[in-house]
């Protein structure tokens, strides 16, 4: 039965929530995705191994499971047929599970997915011509409640878990057929050609799906901490960046134990509006959130802070507005970056996107200022999957309409 328990949540603009215990499968088994390679060894001994055999089997396997992204023991060809069998009946290589895959008009993918225990969360993948990148959840619904977007409509069930959060990554390079082909037991004879990806190639992660990163600190980190694994899926922090709405206590954490490039929803330079739009501003105020962000660990000219900027009509995007915005990002001394983002409507919301006039003489004032501030394209709103958008399928569609509209897939295809 799925447990549906809501998250302990002290209050609106402070929420802190309580990480749940990752619900036993019913099998049994443990799942190895989203385990270091120490874990893993700890495991393996407490299952028989001794020692060395703990050791040297846990280095096969992580590489396995987050180099070549196979989730079958049998297919872990450098490690014994009679040793297979053994892990199948122990352990288990996890994927979320696919619920719905949509495609845009733009090329734009959004799967729902679900948990083990039955909970339902989004990822989307925005391809472009010289790059691949994926917007990753970190918690099951939201708790911030920001006013502009879909997702803060939710309630917040649970954080993911550091397996659910990598699983995402993997199961989209499992999508992109992106894993590296070949046999590992013979790779002398192993050419070039046969290790390398098919498809477009998954470059860039933002940590900018579903849920607030910063308040499911640690899942997110032991999470990202694989991905960036020379081991593993080895993917640079340089190509990282996760954003947050702005709970200052945690910034500094993330730049020391992550080390990712930061992004700030700011979608206002005014107390009175950031209050309305990003409630947590009542909380963490402007002023202290530009100074976390001047402290920000490893911040420069060289990995600028991206402050993202939704634009809302009559709401935040006055000339006086885009003068303020330069003000202060300069009174912080701030390596920063600004994204217009053109607010993505959804049904209910209480606010209508800009004029592309209005956002384009926003943008020019903010260069004047000697500040970068490119107008984000739109991608994906046809299937509900751009910024803004992400709201679990659960809460829009029946199961009968699901099925229906798969059956209708199925027979055109």
């Amino acid at each position: 039965m799925v447990d549906t328990t809501l998250m302990s949540i002290p209050g609106q603009v402070d929420p802190v929530p309580v990480a749940r215990d990752i619900t036993p499968r019913e099998d049994g088994r443990v799942d190895l995705i989203g385990l270091p390679k120490k874990d893993i060894t700890a495991l393996f001994e407490g299952a028989g191994l001794d020692k060395r055999q703990a050791k040297l089997r846990a280095k096969q396997v992580f590489h396995w499971l987050y180099h070549r992204g196979v989730t079958d023991f049998e297919a872990m060809t450098d490690i014994a047929k009679t040793m297979r069998p053994w892990l199948a009946e122990r352990f288990v290589i996890g994927r979320p599970d696919v619920v719905e895959a949509q495609h845009s008009t733009d090329g734009t993918r959004k799967w729902l997915l679900k948990t083990t225990d039955g909970h339902e969360f989004e990822m989307v993948f925005i391809p472009d011509a010289d790059r691949g990148t994926l917007c990753v959840s970190s918690q099951v619904g939201c708790t911030l409640n920001c006013r502009f977007c879909h997702t803060g409509t939710m309630r917040l069930v649970r954080n993911l878990t550091p397996g659910e959060i990598v699983g995402q990554v993997m199961l989209a390079r499992d999508s992109l057929g992106e894993w590296p082909k070949g046999r590992m037991d013979d790779l002398g004879d192993e050419s070039e050609a046969e290790y390398t990806a098919d498809g477009r190639l998954l470059t860039n992660i933002v940590m900018m799906g579903m849920g607030e990163p910063l308040y499911n600190f640690d899942n997110v980190r032991d999470a990202l901490q694989l991905v960036m694994d020379g081991d593993g899926l080895a993917l640079s922090k340089r190509r990282i960046t996760l954003s947050t709405s702005g709970v200052v206590p945690a910034m500094a954490r993330c730049g020391e134990e992550i080390g990712v490039n930061l992004a700030v929803s700011l979608h206002a330079v005014t107390k009175e509006i950031r209050d309305e739009i990003v409630p947590i501003n009542k909380k963490y105020g402007l002023e202290e959130l530009l100074q976390a962000c001047a402290d920000y660990p490893g911040a420069s000219n060289a990995r600028r802070i991206t402050f993202e900027y939704v634009m809302l009509k009559d709401k935040n995007d006055s000339d006086e507005d885009a003068h303020e915005l330069v003000r202060l990002l300069k009174k912080y001394k701030l390596p920063a970056k600004v994204n217009l983002i053109p607010f993505n409507p959804w049904p209910g919301a209480a606010y209508e996107c800009s004029t592309p006039e209005r956002i384009r003489h926003f943008s020019n004032i903010v260069f004047e200022g000697g500040i970068s501030a490119p107008v984000r394209t739109p991608r994906g709103r046809d299937i509900d999957a751009a910024c803004g958008q992400l709201k679990t399928a659960a809460e829009k569609k029946s199961r009968a309409q699901r099925d229906r509209e798969a059956a209708e897939a199925e027979a055109q295809a």
